[in-house]
């Protein structure tokens, strides 16, 4: 199963130009794509859907939107005026080959800045109905300014994460309506956008403190960096590319998983050709 994860900054590339169609055929030949950065009525983009618009480049995918910010569209500089009822929302998608079960988003934590924006961020769980069992696949922009922001982001995240079988996810109890009761399944991929650099003190705080004699020692529910554990780092690793200088990286996008598919890892790649935004797909294959 091929997975790919990619901040596709409201359609804009590095040279600036609002261009959908080749962001999706650089997601060709994924099986599960998980974006960031995707927008319905936002000015600088005019206003467009990009959710129907993505939705319209794989037809025969199925997907979830999860815009944890929702506001009311204004008016451009220029004066244009959104259709009435227009909501500028800002959020995460998730497609698949294979059916979405069931989806929620969870709205991470966040405190009021004062002259620096701070959108709502959150983690978009797509419960998807995979060839070899239903697996969890997480969508996630962390906040782009604060460490300690990011770190309280990805605290709770975890928790919610590893607390899903007693939680149930999205619902439970569904007979009483009539609706199926949703697997449960123990294992999940976590991608998207974590605006940290590797060893950062943020990252481990997900992925656990490194170094000593042991090293990292892998923990259950403690998500397994999937780059780390197939030793694809290399020494200028990155997935992120200034638009206004070229020379200036960092590698900001991962796959995090769970201790029980970290057998079942085979590949994971940045696919640093592609232009569509200043951030890179990030592929990990996993076997099914």
């Amino acid at each position: 199963m091929n997975f790919v994860s990619y901040n596709i900054q409201y359609g804009f590339g590095l040279d600036g130009r609002y261009d959908l169609a080749r962001i999706a055929r650089s997601l060709d030949g994924a099986d599960v794509i998980a974006l960031q950065e995707v927008t319905r009525g936002f000015r600088r983009n005019g206003f467009a859907d990009m959710v129907a618009e993505i939705a319209a480049f794989f037809p025969d995918y199925f997907w979830v939107y999860g815009p944890a910010c929702d506001m009311h569209a204004e008016a451009d500089e220029g004066g244009f005026q959104p259709a009435r009822g227009t909501r500028f929302q800002f959020g995460n998608m998730v497609l698949s080959r294979w059916p979405v079960i069931s989806t929620r988003t969870l709205l991470l934590p966040r405190s009021r800045t004062i002259g620096k924006i701070n959108l709502q961020r959150g983690a978009t769980e797509a419960l998807i109905a995979a060839p070899g069992g239903a697996i969890r696949v997480y969508s996630v922009h962390l906040d782009h300014v604060s460490a300690d922001e990011r770190i309280r982001q990805l605290q709770f995240l975890n928790a919610h994460i590893n607390a899903f079988i007693q939680e149930g996810g999205s619902l439970t109890g569904g007979s009483e309506l009539d609706l199926p009761e949703p697997p449960l399944p123990e294992d999940y991929i976590i991608m998207g956008d974590f605006n940290m650099e590797p060893e950062s003190p943020e990252y481990c705080a997900l992925a656990g403190a490194g170094g000593g004699y042991y090293g990292r020692v892998a923990r259950i529910g403690t998500p397994i960096d999937t780059f780390a554990a197939l030793k694809a780092y290399g020494p200028e690793s990155y997935s992120w590319m200034d638009p206004e200088d070229h020379g200036k990286r960092m590698h900001l996008d991962y796959c995090f998983v769970s201790c029980g598919l970290e057998g079942r890892l085979k590949s994971a790649r940045i696919d640093t050709q592609s232009v569509g935004s200043d951030h890179f797909p990030l592929w990990v294959e996993i076997e099914d």
